[in-house]
């Protein structure tokens, strides 16, 4: 008993010295756990061995990044820019206020995150990481897009981001996924034009549709659904084609028509077959040819292998992506191509008002071809704008940039009839007269105002340039420090105007005399004193009121 009694004290006593040990080896730091430190894919820096504060907050800081901590991550890069301001670390802390943003997510740290980054690229626009700021802005708003039916103002804010990375860091190792995302972003926007002009294409609208599909082919060469929108335009041209029969012309003006527009729908066919031969309608385009009686051309050897490469880059889109796309409201871009340079710049857009004008040219055309052909109006052709009586806000732009090159003032132009236009840029006097009424009732002709005064022109003032006195209406010099008196051609003064002839009475259904005013009875109270107002008596045989009939029943009680 002594003996099991010494061993078991034996043991407990080994057990106490073993914990006290193990205590004291904890405190030492022999036992400590050691954070895991950061890897370099985490951060370019964490490498590098160093026992600078700088380095710790830093480092303190991408692991609460790396955890999710954004609010102290922040905190601890802020400390570090305004604690060490000669810190290697200051450029990386700078970006990494902006990834925490980023990272964080929602529309207000989304906004945060973009002025974080447009701070960086302005600091450091020669850094490598500039690039990547500005691949991070772009990114945002890629993030953000929403469905081709829906507000694409996200989407087109994309694309200016990503097009203004690509063309200030051309060297950057980021460039080929910004071209790719870049391709997604197009492939939206065309999605939303294509809708639009299918649109306009159901309900007829012709010449919307065309200027809307036509500035999409334009603008998006790489869309997945290409074909389709050649073969809406020349849809489009074969209905204005069909539409001419309808037409007030000659036999002759609608054959030349029906031809013009028949020979456009045909290009717009034979572009599907030669541009994109492996796509899906390019056998529908050569029905369409054939029912025109248009030849058929063939596509070479290198666009079939073109077109084929192009096709087989895209994304399959399987019945679980659909389902997806349906509950999600991020846009598919799985159709984009992976192949091809996207356009960083668009071309000049097609608008529906130039397309009718070029309708009206071409009937024009069609009723005299041996005149000159149809122009082609374009968004900077001022002139042709001019002519037909309207411009658009491109056209107006150009010729202002075209009349007050090298000035910031205002260039009148001068007012056109149906006939044609002037030019606002000549300096010599037009010799359009204006016809003004004269005395006799007549119309006399006028010379019309130089080319600068068009307002004064339109109205047939007499305006001539000053350096022609003579042409003035009195060329006596006058008591007014010698300038000219600026008076009409006609003086006479006006016929004075006749009195307005007496209307006639006012037919009433009452007579002018009214009701017949009662006499002494009626006007005399039982006193003998006049009334103030006297009523007139009434008559049951002209009026009828239920105020005046005899009471009954309990009504005779009643005062009132």
């Amino acid at each position: 008993m002594h003996r099991s009694f010494y061993r078991f004290f034996a043991l407990g006593t080994l057990a106490f010295v073993g914990l006290t040990a193990g205590a004291n080896m904890a405190q030492a730091g022999i036992f400590h756990r050691k954070n895991k430190p950061l890897k370099t894919s985490d951060d370019a820096l964490a490498s590098v061995q160093s026992q600078q504060p700088d380095k710790a907050l830093f480092d303190r800081a991408m692991l609460a990044l790396k955890k999710g901590k954004y609010d102290i991550a922040r905190l601890d890069l802020q400390t570090l820019l305004n604690t060490y301001p000669d810190s290697e670390y200051q450029m990386r802390a700078k970006l990494a206020i902006g990834d925490t943003w980023f990272k964080e997510g929602g529309a207000a740290a989304m906004e945060q995150a973009e002025s974080e980054y447009k701070d960086f690229i302005t600091f450091f626009p020669n850094q490598p990481e500039a690039a990547e700021a500005q691949m991070k802005v772009a990114d945002i708003y890629y993030k953000q897009m929403e469905k081709p039916d829906r507000d694409p103002t996200q989407t087109v804010r994309a694309q200016e981001e990503y097009r203004q990375m690509i063309l200030q860091f051309p060297d950057s190792t980021l460039i080929p996924q910004a071209k790719q995302h870049l391709r997604e972003v197009q492939e939206v926007l065309a999605n939303h034009e294509f809708d639009i002009g299918s649109y306009y294409l159901t309900r007829d609208d012709y010449a919307a549709a065309t200027a809307r599909l036509q500035s999409l082919i334009d603008s998006y060469p790489l869309y997945s659904h290409a074909d389709e929108v050649l073969l809406g335009i020349g849809d489009a041209y074969a209905a204005e084609a069909r539409a001419v029969q309808q037409l007030r012309l000659d036999a002759a003006a609608k054959e030349r028509l029906n031809a013009l527009y028949v020979s456009r729908a045909a290009q717009a066919y034979d572009r599907v077959i030669l541009d994109y031969p492996m796509m899906a309608h390019a056998d529908d385009a050569r029905d369409h040819l054939e029912a025109l009686n248009q030849p058929v051309p063939e596509p070479t050897q290198q666009a079939i292998a073109a077109s084929e490469a192009q096709e087989q880059s895209r994304s399959v889109v399987n019945l679980k992506d659909k389902v997806v796309l349906l509950i999600t409201a991020r846009p598919s871009t799985q159709q984009a191509s992976h192949l091809g340079q996207p356009l960083l710049a668009d071309p000049p857009p097609v608008l529906a008002p130039e397309v009718l004008k070029q309708m009206m040219a071409d009937i024009t055309w069609a009723q005299h071809p041996d005149g000159k052909p149809a122009p082609t109006i374009t968004a900077s052709n001022a002139q042709t704008a001019n002519d037909a009586g309207t411009a658009t806000a491109d056209s107006n732009a150009a010729a202002q940039g075209a009349a007050g090159s090298g000035s910031n003032s205002l260039q009148l132009q001068d007012v056109t009839g149906g006939s044609g236009g002037s030019n606002a840029d000549t300096d010599t006097t037009s010799a359009q007269t204006v016809s003004a009424p004269s005395s006799e009732g007549t119309s006399a002709p006028q010379p019309s105002s130089p080319a600068g005064n068009s307002i004064q022109g339109a109205v047939g003032i007499d305006t001539a340039s000053p350096a022609s006195p003579n042409a003035w209406p009195s060329s006596v010099p006058q008591p007014n420090g010698g300038l000219p008196t600026v008076a009409p051609k006609d003086s006479t003064p006006l016929p004075t105007a006749q009195a307005p002839t007496e209307a006639p009475d006012q037919i009433n259904d009452v007579p002018r005399g009214g009701h017949a005013v009662n006499t002494a009875n009626d006007n005399t109270a039982v006193s003998g004193k006049k009334k103030k107002n006297p009523k007139p008596k009434f008559k049951a045989g002209d009026e009828s009121s239920s105020k005046h009939k005899k009471k009954k029943g309990l009504d005779k009680l009643n005062p009132f």
